[in-house]
Parts: C-alpha cells; sequence; structure tokens
C-alpha cells in the first residue's frame, strides 16, 4: 500500500545530514502559526486545458488520482524543506536534485535521475534605473504527468509564460516537454533586454574613458563582472539544449517542438556570441583606458618638469641679479660709514673710482651669469 504524502511527513536525510525546516512563528499565548506556503500557482491540465486549481498540494495529489491522464504543473517560490519533501515523495524525486533545490546556488544544468528530469537555470534581468543585471535561479522537475518549478528569486516572471501556454492549447496539450521548452524560450527571451543593457552600458563606458572620467576605470571592472557572471549563466544553456536534442528521437519528440528548441537554441547562439563580443570589448577598453591613464600621468609629470624648469630659472635670475646688486651695495655700505679716518675720502678721483669700481664688478658679475644662461 503506497503511503499518504497528503498526512504529516518527517524530514528527508540526504547525504547523510539532516536539512533545516524553518521554524513557525508563534502568536502572543505560544500557540504555533499556519506555516507559509510558498505555492504560487497551481494547475491541473488535461488535453491543453486548465481543468482544476487545487489549493494545496494535497488538493494537486487527489486531482491526478482521480485523472489519470492530466498534468499537473506546480509553481512554487523559496519552498520550505517540508513542501519539497511532500513533492519528492509524491512524484519520486531524487534526493539529491531536492538537495540542490533547497540549497540553490546552482550552476546551470540538466540531469536525468530514472523518469525524472532536473534542470537548474538562471534568469537574468537589466535593471535600468541602477544599470545593473540581476540574476535569477529556477529549478525544474519534469515528469510524464508533472512539472514543478522552484524559483529563489523573482524572475523569471513564470505567469507570463503559463498564461501564454494556456493560450495555446494545442501546444500545451504536448504536455511536460511544451512546459520545459517555453520556459526555455522565456528565459533567453529575457537574456536579450540584458545584451541591449550592456552594450549601452560599454557605449557609455567608450565616451567616459576618452573624457577622461577618473571613476571609469571601476566602472569598466563592475562591468566585467557583470559580462563574466551572464556568460556563466548563459552558456551552460548550449550544453543543455544540445542534451534534449540528443533524447528528439528516444523519446519521440514532435517536429514541431523540435521546431521551437531550435529556434531558442539560435537565441542562445546570439546571445553567447554577443557575450564573447563584450568580454573582449571590455578587456579591449580597459587596455586602452590603462595607456590614456599612462599617457595623461606622462603628461601630468612633463608639466610638472616643465613648471619646475621655470621655477629654477627664475631662481637663478633672481639669484644673479641679487649678485649683481650685492656688490655696489657693499662699497657704497662701507663709503656711507662715514668715519674720519678712512682713506681716500679727500681724494679727488674717490668718486669716481667708486663708481667705475661699481659698474665693473656688476658688469663682470653679468657677463659670468650670462654666459651660464643664468641671465
Amino acid at each position: 500500500m503506497a503511503p499518504d504524502f497528503r498526512k504529516p511527513f518527517r524530514v528527508m536525510s540526504l547525504r547523510g545530514r539532516q536539512l533545516p525546516i524553518p521554524p513557525t512563528s508563534t502568536s502572543a499565548d505560544d500557540t504555533p502559526s499556519a506555516p507559509r506556503s510558498s505555492l504560487v500557482n497551481n494547475a491541473i491540465y488535461e488535453n491543453g486545458s486548465r481543468v482544476e486549481t487545487p489549493g494545496s498540494l494535497g488538493d494537486t495529489y487527489a486531482a491526478l488520482d482521480a485523472r489519470p491522464g492530466a498534468m499537473a504543473w506546480i509553481g512554487l517560490y523559496r519552498p520550505s524543506t517540508e513542501e519539497l519533501t511532500s513533492l519528492a515523495g509524491q512524484f519520486g524525486l531524487h534526493e539529491l536534485a531536492v538537495e540542490d533545490a533547497i540549497l540553490a546556488h546552482q550552476r546551470p544544468k540538466i540531469e536525468r535521475y530514472g523518469t525524472t528530469l532536473f534542470v537548474v537555470l538562471r534568469a537574468a534581468r537589466y535593471l535600468d534605473d541602477r544599470e545593473e543585471v540581476e540574476f535569477g535561479e529556477l529549478h525544474l522537475f519534469i515528469g510524464h504527468n508533472f512539472v514543478i518549478t522552484v524559483r529563489h528569486s523573482e524572475s523569471p516572471d513564470l505567469s507570463v509564460v503559463r498564461s501564454r501556454l494556456e493560450g495555446t492549447q494545442e501546444l500545451l496539450a504536448r504536455g511536460t516537454e511544451a512546459v520545459l521548452y517555453a520556459i526555455l524560450d522565456a528565459v533567453v527571451d529575457g537574456y536579450l533586454p540584458v545584451v541591449a543593457g550592456l552594450a549601452n552600458d560599454i557605449d557609455e563606458i567608450e565616451t567616459q574613458v576618452f573624457l577622461g572620467d577618473p571613476g571609469v576605470s571601476r566602472r569598466i571592472y563592475e562591468l566585467s563582472r557583470e559580462v563574466i557572471d551572464f556568460q556563466r549563466a548563459a552558456q551552460p544553456l548550449v550544453g543543455i539544449l544540445d542534451k534534449i536534442s540528443n533524447g528528439f528521437e528516444k523519446y519521440a519528440i514532435g517536429e514541431d517542438l523540435q521546431q521551437y528548441l531550435r529556434d531558442v537554441a539560435d537565441h542562445v547562439a546570439h546571445v553567447t556570441d554577443r557575450i564573447e563580443e563584450f568580454r573582449i570589448l571590455l578587456r579591449d577598453i580597459l587596455t586602452v583606458n590603462a595607456t590614456l591613464v599612462a599617457q595623461r600621468q606622462n603628461e601630468d609629470m612633463q608639466k610638472l618638469g616643465e613648471a619646475s624648469n621655470r621655477q629654477g630659472e627664475e631662481t637663478r635670475k633672481i639669484s644673479a641679479w641679487a649678485a649683481i646688486l650685492f656688490a655696489p651695495s657693499i662699497i657704497t655700505g662701507v663709503y656711507g660709514m662715514n668715519f674720519v679716518g678712512m682713506p681716500e675720502l679727500s681724494w679727488q678721483l674717490g668718486y669716481p673710482y667708486a663708481i667705475l669700481l661699481m659698474l665693473a664688478v656688476s658688469g663682470g658679475l653679468y657677463a659670468i651669469f650670462k654666459k651660464l644662461h643664468w641671465l
């Protein structure tokens, strides 16, 4: 007899350690309150149409039991350990995949555990007001009659994907593969505004570099980090799509879904090419910026040297004129003492001799300084 997973359950022990259960809040009388539900959207589909909208996981299990040919699409936002453990017991999810979904912070990948496909995707969106790229993480569990989406961030907005699929009944009737491809397409389409935003940021940085903005080096580094993170989010999709494509024949995927996936693969190739261009361009911009900074530093040093040289020349000129004028000052200073016993005071040629002596000494010093290029 199969266990009833709608009853209380114990936490699974994964990889030999106990996963934490978030504590429930208590009221003033110390009575535990109801745990927070992470169920964002939950629906049962049959032949491409929504037939039920269960309000809880237990109702979903009962609806699937009552409709053997139906498909459940369960959307969760930051679920608790209890909720994921319940889903693991009902749908036979592998404990390693469940642990990844609980702990999050996983790289994009695709893994198959028996009949269940586990996919990790990293969505991205460009924030215009902050000129930054925000990344989100999405986990998918795909089985023959269920799709479980686990989001750990606001993006991507899967309600748009669900609405579009519900508006295309023939596509949704293809089952869980159609949901997987639609989500892949939405994630990749979300990359395109990011590419446009990064391209605009790079154009602005190029302008800043040639205007000599001192803060541009930091912005180049930050943008380079964002491009690397973006590359880590998008590049693994190439391998993920290749693995899915290799299973077309084995799992009898229809031609229309194959075309759908090939279109997604084309978009991924375009995005990864653009990311590589950004990475190379930012590397070149950083090199150019370093060259321009060094050039400006050399120009500043040259100007500083020229100013120092001019200052030295002015100092030499002042020193030279001070020496020239100092010689007459000595002579006039001596004879300005007016001592009675000083020689030559009564000499008739004393005055012109003193004048000629001052002119000769000053002229001699001038000639010497002129020869030394001090004047």
